[in-house]
Parts: C-alpha cells; sequence; structure tokens
C-alpha cells in the first residue's frame, strides 16, 4: 500500500520502521526540529531522522487547517495515512483525504485512556494490564471505531520507559496486521471510557501527603520522563525507583523514619527511596547516593 506515516517521538519509529519493510511510505510527517541541548540546536524528531535515513520526504507543517497543506496532502494520492503520536489535530479534510482514512496507532485498550499520556496514567492508576488499540480515526478524541487490539500486563515493578518500549513494538507489529487484512471496525463504547490528561511539569514534584503506594506508582511511571522528584535546601533530586515499606508512622509527612530514607507519606504510610539522581550527575543506588549526600532520621523533605 502506499502509506503516509503521522508521527513524531520514539514511540513511533518502531512502527515507521515495520511499515517501510512492508509497505511503499511516500511522505512522512512529523513535528518541525526543536531546540535541544545545551546549545539549543535545532534537532530532527526521531521520526524524521529514520525517515531521512530511507530517503523517504518529510514534511513538518505547523498546521493542516489551511487548504495549501491538505491539497498537498491530497496530492499525495496514499491508499492510507497512519497516525502514530504525532501530535497536531487532524481536521475532517485530512482524516477523508485517502480511500481507507487515517488508522491511529493508540498506546491504551480503548474506550480506556484516551488522551495524551495513557502510558504513565495507566501506572499511576495501578491498572493491571493496558495494551495498543489500532483504530480508524474521527473528528472525535480517541473514539473511532476500533480495528484490531492486544493487551500486555502491567508488572508491580513496570516503569514507564519499559511500558514505553513494549507497546512502541507492539503498535509496529499491530499496524501490519491492519493493513494485510482489513478487520471489521467495532465501534467504541463509552462505557468504561477515561481520559489520560497530558503530564504537566509541576506533577512530577513529590507531594508527601499522598498515599506511599500512590507516590510508588509514580515514580515508575515517570521513569524516565519527566522523572518524579523532591527539593531539598533548594535542590531537585529525582526519584528514580522506591518502595512501599510494610510499616505506618505517627511522625508528621516528609520525615526520615531512619538513616535509610525512608520518608513518611499519607496516613503515615512509609515508603523508601531506593534510587535517586541529582542534578547533572548519575543515578545512583540508595547507599552510595547518602554517602555523598547524607541525610538522617528526623529531617524533613
Amino acid at each position: 500500500m502506499k502509506v503516509i506515516f503521522m508521527g513524531t517521538p520514539d514511540f513511533a519509529v518502531p512502527a515507521l520502521k515495520a511499515l517501510i519493510d512492508k509497505h511503499e511510505v511516500i511522505c512522512v510527517y512529523t513535528q518541525p526540529p526543536r531546540p535541544s541541548g545545551r546549545g539549543q540546536k535545532l534537532t530532527p524528531s526521531p521520526v524524521q531522522k529514520v525517515a531521512e535515513e530511507n530517503g523517504i520526504l518529510v514534511r513538518y507543517p505547523v498546521t493542516l487547517r489551511n487548504k495549501t497543506e491538505q491539497n498537498l496532502f491530497k496530492m499525495l494520492e496514499a491508499d492510507v495515512a497512519v497516525v502514530c503520536a504525532y501530535g497536531l489535530i487532524l481536521p475532517i479534510e485530512i482524516l477523508t483525504a485517502c480511500p481507507n482514512g487515517c488508522i491511529n496507532i493508540h498506546a491504551s485498550l480503548l474506550p480506556r485512556w484516551r488522551g495524551a499520556a495513557p502510558i504513565q496514567r495507566a501506572i499511576m492508576a495501578k491498572d493491571k494490564q493496558t495494551g495498543v488499540t489500532i483504530m480508524q480515526m474521527e473528528t472525535g478524541l480517541d473514539t473511532g471505531d476500533m480495528l484490531l487490539s492486544e493487551s500486555v500486563a502491567i508488572t508491580p515493578d513496570m516503569t514507564g520507559g519499559e511500558l514505553h518500549d513494549k507497546l512502541s513494538e507492539m503498535g509496529g507489529r499491530l499496524i501490519l496486521k491492519v493493513l494485510d487484512k482489513y478487520p471489521t471496525p467495532i465501534p467504541q463504547s463509552e462505557k468504561g471510557a477515561t481520559y489520560a490528561k497530558k503530564i504537566e511539569k509541576q506533577e512530577a514534584l513529590l507531594d508527601w501527603n499522598n498515599l506511599a503506594e500512590d507516590l510508588e506508582a509514580k515514580i515508575r511511571a515517570f521513569n524516565p520522563y519527566p522523572k518524579a522528584y523532591f527539593e531539598k535546601d533548594g535542590e531537585r533530586i529525582s526519584v528514580l525507583k522506591a518502595t512501599v515499606k510494610d510499616e505506618k508512622s505517627t511522625l508528621p509527612v516528609g520525615t526520615l523514619v531512619d538513616d535509610n530514607l525512608s520518608v513518611v507519606c499519607g496516613l503515615g504510610t512509609v515508603l523508601s527511596l531506593d534510587v535517586l539522581q541529582r542534578s547533572g550527575r548519575n543515578a545512583l543506588a540508595r547507599d552510595e547516593f547518602l554517602r555523598g549526600y547524607p541525610l538522617k532520621k528526623g529531617e524533613k523533605l
């Protein structure tokens, strides 16, 4: 099939590579290069890099709402557009431009976790499973008919990064199945629908008033990005791994109950901080971290 691929981050790369191997990818749409690094050099998206390595035409318009861009899209005469974490709203003129429309690779078992951050939200909600849904796109937010889905267990120690990689590879495999034998669309039910709102920067700050189990889930969900953290003496310290302790404390929330970074959380629950990272430094296991940054029983975080 003649395919237009629309995606931007690392998550979309396996799907693009799978399509390049099996179909004719005639154009890739992605987000424009962004400033990054210390020098704020303009850097192409992961998807753009793969497309250019394979000699594929790349476009990165800032909007698809104007007639010029819509006409350019239609002139490609693709059979289908595959969308995976693209980052722009697609107007009806784009959604209907190809004979087979636009097909989306979404990182959840729809209708649960429609929206921008399904991977982190599933872990934070302590869901037992999630997956990938391939769906036919329409004007609603992740409300289109479902074409194929597959589930994966969320293990108690799984991080956002680990789940991201599993679902990314799954998406690449499932999109080929859909294009090979177009399944009968199944309408989504509104029952059980939830919204995975975008992760905001301020959410990464750990609030010790929350339960230890909720903070542990957030720490896993935000590893490796954006990294959950607390502040101590004006310094930002990220927490990459933690363990809920089987004990309670009557000390005020945010207090260390021992010399091993066990902190009091909501309702007296206790969380052990196991892997930490100071700004600009490597992540360290608790004991090694404490040798360079001693924190003692009774201190407040």
